[in-house]
């Protein structure tokens, strides 16, 4: 059940697997939940065995509906203003695909039906807002998960989720402030790349 907690980071993501236009921060949530369960119907062990064809599926999924430059700038925080245009570049790739293979694990033990969508509470009228839901642990204790979403020309975009008052951005930023003050956002990216797979040529 952890590891499906995790995963949330990446189906919370996924909220925008139906339509980018929808009326509604709930429904955007509410589609993905029922659309993911039918992409992954049937296909679990399939999946898990194949984990270069279960990122395709999330990367299909999430690319267009993610924003990913908005999470990168929020996660660098006081870094993103002295990195430079190669250097935001390489991260917000690096982050992203990085944030994909971390928890793609967790999309695996995805059960749609102990996910439950609570009434909206926000203002649509404003650029960013929030959508709360609850996910039933196996013990029958519920868990709080807000998904943070921000207006786009193209409809809502996920940019954040917050795990029992825990934010995967605020985390994020954290270990990356320390990370490069260790060593340095170039040797952070690399990390990153190399976790991800991703080979920048100069």
């Amino acid at each position: 059940m952890r590891r499906m907690l995790k995963g949330l980071l990446v189906v919370s993501v996924l909220a925008g697997f139906g339509s980018a236009a929808a009326d509604s921060p709930n429904m955007v949530v509410e589609d993905s939940v029922a659309l993911l369960a039918e992409k992954l119907d049937g296909r679990k062990d399939e999946l898990a065995a194949d984990r270069q064809a279960l990122y395709v599926i999330i990367d299909d999924i999430l690319l267009p509906r993610f924003d990913r430059k908005f999470a990168a700038q929020a996660v660098l925080a006081k870094h993103w203003r002295s990195a430079d245009d190669t250097q935001r570049t390489r991260f917000i790739a690096a982050f992203y695909q990085a944030l994909l293979r971390r928890y793609a694990d967790g999309i695996l033990e995805f059960e749609p039906d102990k996910i439950k969508v609570l009434p909206y509470r926000g203002d649509d009228t404003k650029k960013r807002t929030k959508v709360r839901s609850t996910v039933a642990l196996d013990d029958g204790s519920k868990v709080a998960v807000d998904y943070e979403l921000v207006k786009r020309k193209s409809g809502w975009l996920v940019f954040n989720v917050v795990i029992e008052g825990v934010s995967y951005v605020r985390n994020f930023r954290a270990e990356l402030d320390s990370e490069i003050r260790r060593s340095s956002l170039d040797a952070v990216i690399a990390r990153l790349e190399g976790e991800a797979g991703i080979s920048f040529d100069e």
